[in-house]
């Protein structure tokens, strides 16, 4: 240990990148602990573990860090529909979601805090004197794992590879990596074929670079990892049903079981919206660094509960809450993620607004998931604000129409005035054409 240059906690993937920076920080003469965090990926752990340890590494933590996953990440998101460009986020409210309208849920940006938080618990036990990772230096999640890391423990000595002239000089590209596996008999899952990266987690799968990074080329049909085609999806539909207490989904129900740990509920939705073609998105996003990226993406049951929960909160919240919730929480709750800014002040500011806006989202969704597609085919709710008598058209329900008339003169006041001011420039030379454009 003596002539280390110091022990290092290495965020290990078991992927291309991730293995050969650990070959490599050994050669650098680092002490090389690695750290896997089990948030759900489809992954052979013991074989990551073995690979690791082959490659060099002088111990391997694996976290099982699921349950706080889902409870604490991707639930608080969900109260608060957390998407990527969320000011848009309004627009993807129909009763039927198509897909392609509703961009990037954020499934990268959910995983890192609670991987970056596993890390340093892991490296204040182990005595580490650094963290490192595999994050490109042109990447969100460099900043992500930095940020949480400096949130968590302002003194931790982080080591960036792909940001050091020594390590991107010798490894300019995916290519050089691949022949420093081969020469290093390093088993990789990626080939000078399939050479795109990948990210995995209980919420999504990421796919980015090599033939991703033209964003014209169509994705190839053996890339998708967890979904269906949803033209290969089954022709029957599906329907099922989602219980929500505060905004939090407490049970799913489907035609043969029910489904109510936090956990369980996830990976249930996730299986339903594999089966259906569910959650695929092909997209050209803007880095928070400022970089364009084009990236690939499939979240199946995150797609299904995004559009139960909307839905219920268009029976059961009331229109003032849900504007300010929209305007203010969504969007900032969503960039806080998207930049990598969990662990601050601002973090815990808005979060704590999440609980109050969701007191009344109580109530049941039913949905039929079909070929790709969710469809919305009824809600219910004990607390919902809709009033059927007084909706309805056929009975007065309580409703006096003669208050409407006030209503509409109130309204009207600024309105007449802004005309009539419009019309005293038309009488001084300006036509009514230029005040309010040609008719169409």
């Amino acid at each position: 240990m003596s002539s280390s240059k110091g022990r290092v906690l290495l965020a290990y993937s078991g992927g291309l990148d991730t293995s050969c920076i650990l070959a490599w920080l050994i050669e650098q003469g680092y002490e090389v602990y690695a750290f896997m965090a089990d948030v759900g990926q489809e992954e052979d752990f013991v074989a990551a573990e073995q690979k690791a340890l082959k490659v060099g590494a002088k111990k391997f933590f694996l976290e099982d860090l699921k349950r706080e996953f889902v409870t604490e990440l991707i639930y608080p998101a969900v109260q608060a529909n957390c998407i990527y460009e969320a000011r848009s986020s309004n627009l993807s409210h129909p009763r039927f979601f198509n897909l392609q309208q509703n961009v990037y849920l954020l499934g990268t940006s959910l995983a890192r805090p609670v991987i970056a938080r596993g890390m340093i618990e892991v490296a204040d036990r182990e005595g580490c004197n650094f963290v490192a990772h595999g994050c490109t230096g042109k990447g969100n999640d460099q900043v992500r794992f930095e940020l949480a890391f400096y949130g968590l423990k302002p003194d931790i000595k982080v080591i960036a590879p792909w940001r050091l002239p020594e390590f991107y000089n010798r490894f300019p590209g995916r290519q050089a990596l691949l022949e420093y596996a081969a020469k290093s008999n390093i088993p990789v899952v990626q080939t000078a074929a399939k050479p795109w990266s990948t990210d995995e987690n209980l919420f999504h799968i990421s796919y980015e670079a090599g033939i991703l990074e033209d964003p014209n080329t169509t994705p190839p049909t053996d890339m998708w990892k967890l979904t269906v085609d949803p033209e290969q999806a089954p022709a029957t539909a599906e329907r099922i049903s989602i219980e929500f207490s505060a905004g939090l989904p407490t049970k799913v129900t489907t035609t043969d079981k029910t489904y109510t740990d936090p956990v369980d509920i996830f990976l249930a939705l996730n299986a339903l919206g594999r089966k259906h073609g569910i959650g695929r998105i092909d997209i050209v996003e803007n880095r928070f660094i400022g970089v364009k990226s084009r990236g690939c993406y499939e979240s199946p049951g995150a797609t299904i509960l995004r559009a139960a929960h909307i839905d219920l909160e268009g029976l059961t919240l009331d229109r003032n809450v849900r504007a300010l919730r929209d305007q203010f929480v969504t969007v900032a709750f969503s960039r806080i993620l998207y930049n990598g800014h969990f662990f601050t002040p601002e973090r815990e500011f808005v979060t704590s607004s999440i609980p109050a806006s969701q007191q009344t989202v109580n109530g049941l969704v039913r949905m039929k998931l079909y070929k790709g597609n969710v469809f919305i085919e009824g809600r219910e709710s004990e607390e919902g604000l809709y009033d059927e008598r007084q909706s309805s058209m056929d009975e007065m329900g309580g409703f006096e129409p003669t208050d409407t008339t006030g209503f509409i003169q109130i309204e009207s006041i600024r309105i007449k005035k802004w005309a009539q001011a419009n019309i005293r420039k038309g009488q001084a030379g300006v036509t009514a054409k230029d005040v309010y454009g040609a008719r169409t």
